[in-house]
């Protein structure tokens, strides 16, 4: 079947779902690859140069299904951080997605007519936009790294994304989750010589962020994150080592963007001292629900914490937070994933949903990343396509409709929901809420 033929017969199977959410789905599960020359910098007519568009920072994993090696030098160097989808035969809205780099893709970004289209095997589908360069991206800190490597944007602009920690203390096979890149994404990029700070200081931060700041850039929120702290980091616990971040921040720009922060689920006395730091919201990501795959496909969380006291601890963070600012992270499709997961789509859905129930049912809103199968991990080499298609689009309706159950609004600290307005763009599930149920926090 013709990839045009997949995403039709999936619109039909779909109809309450918006054609933009499926189609980024897809491309999000697949990757895309670009065109030999479709990256190049215009120039115009006249010789002058056009606009240079925002490059991936691989600002905490790869999000490729390719190793950096196999890679050209064209998409390696030049590959944008997310595209923009919009018109096209079937009149879509703007559809942000991040770009993940497959060369093995059905989806091939080419130029057409002028203009970047992305296209279904031959069929174009959508015209691509590219989001033009930060200003303050290009300029230096003393030491000479750029603010781009300290702080860069994802989100078409909303988020800042501050990985102060780009290992995680998870390592090798018996400990790291098996569908995580992160300690694999930071050899490829030091081996490619990318400039990519291990461990950024607070002070780092602080000076990347006052350029951001001077130059009325449009971003709304960070996210404070790195890999985990089991032991120490610089003599700090984990707890100390990312609050003082947060202080930091807090202390030079208070209120100037919704604090979002990702770390292990911590004991209640240090999600309190979390939030004495400065954060709004807390991302204690459980990455996924079921209980026999949780220890297969998280080892690490499973032994330093464990499945169930992971659980215990994000309702408890509830209790300091209030639930609507603690939003756990699941990564959607690794139920599927083989050797462990499930064969059949219904049953990887019903395991979801219980986990989405249990949440929203006390107020907890969870997000959800779409699986990316980075190459050089032990899931996404032994399954390249990922989950079915059809999981995610299920998995779409089951989360609209189990937030709607509940009563709930979108979580805070993701922008404007809606088909033409989200921006999250590693998951299509804030373009499938309503509009209406926007929050003063968006």
């Amino acid at each position: 079947m013709r990839q045009i033929e997949t995403l039709e017969a999936a619109f039909a199977r779909h109809p309450s779902l918006p054609r933009e959410a499926a189609i980024k789905a897809d491309l999000l599960r697949l990757g895309m690859r670009f065109a030999p020359g479709a990256l190049v910098r215009p120039v115009s007519a006249a010789g002058e140069p056009g606009r240079e568009h925002q490059p991936k920072s691989y600002f905490i994993f790869s999000f490729n299904m390719a190793p950096m090696a196999q890679l050209d030098e064209e998409q390696k160097w030049r590959a944008p951080e997310e595209i923009a989808l919009t018109g096209g035969p079937y009149d879509l809205r703007r559809t942000i997605v991040s770009v993940r780099l497959n060369p093995r893709s059905p989806y091939l970004v080419a130029p057409r007519d002028g203009a970047l289209w992305l296209h279904a095997g031959d069929e174009p589908i959508a015209q691509v936009g590219l989001h033009d360069l930060p200003p303050y991206y290009t300029e230096q800190l003393p030491d000479g790294r750029s603010v781009a490597e300290i702080a860069p944007t994802i989100e078409w602009g909303y988020l800042l994304y501050l990985t102060v920690f780009r290992v995680c203390q998870y390592f090798g096979a018996k400990e790291e989750c098996q569908f995580c890149d992160i300690n694999n994404n930071y050899r490829q990029q030091i081996q490619e010589g990318r400039p990519y700070t291990g461990v950024k200081s607070p002070h780092d931060i602080l000076l990347a962020l006052e350029r951001v700041d001077a130059s009325g850039g449009e971003s709304r929120a960070y996210t404070l994150t790195g890999g985990s702290v089991t032991s120490t980091l610089q003599g700090k616990d984990e707890v100390e080592f990312y609050a003082q971040y947060v202080e930091a921040i807090e202390t030079r720009f208070p209120g100037r963007w919704i604090s979002k922060v990702v770390t292990q689920a911590w004991p209640v006395a240090s999600v309190k001292r979390l939030k004495a730091a400065g954060a709004q919201i807390y991302h204690p990501n459980y990455e996924v629900w079921d209980p026999q795959l949780f220890p297969k496909i998280c080892p690490g969380k499973a032994r330093y914490v464990g499945r169930d006291e992971w659980i215990r601890r994000i309702v408890d963070a509830a209790e300091v937070f209030g639930p609507a600012n603690v939003i756990p992270n699941f990564v959607a499709g690794v139920e599927m994933a083989q050797p462990w997961g499930y064969t059949e789509v219904e049953q990887a859905i019903r395991s979801t949903a219980e986990g989405l129930d249990f949440f929203m049912a006390q107020g907890i809103t969870p997000r959800f990343t779409t699986w990316c199968p980075e190459a050089m991990t032990p899931l996404g080499d032994a399954n390249p396509e990922g989950a079915p298609l059809e999981y995610h689009l299920r998995l779409l309706e089951t989360y609209r409709d189990t937030l709607r159950a509940h009563r709930l609004a979108p979580p805070p600290g993701y922008g404007v929901p809606g088909p033409g307005n989200a921006v999250f763009s590693v998951s299509p599930f804030m373009d499938v809420l309503e509009p209406e149920q926007v929050t003063s926090e968006a």
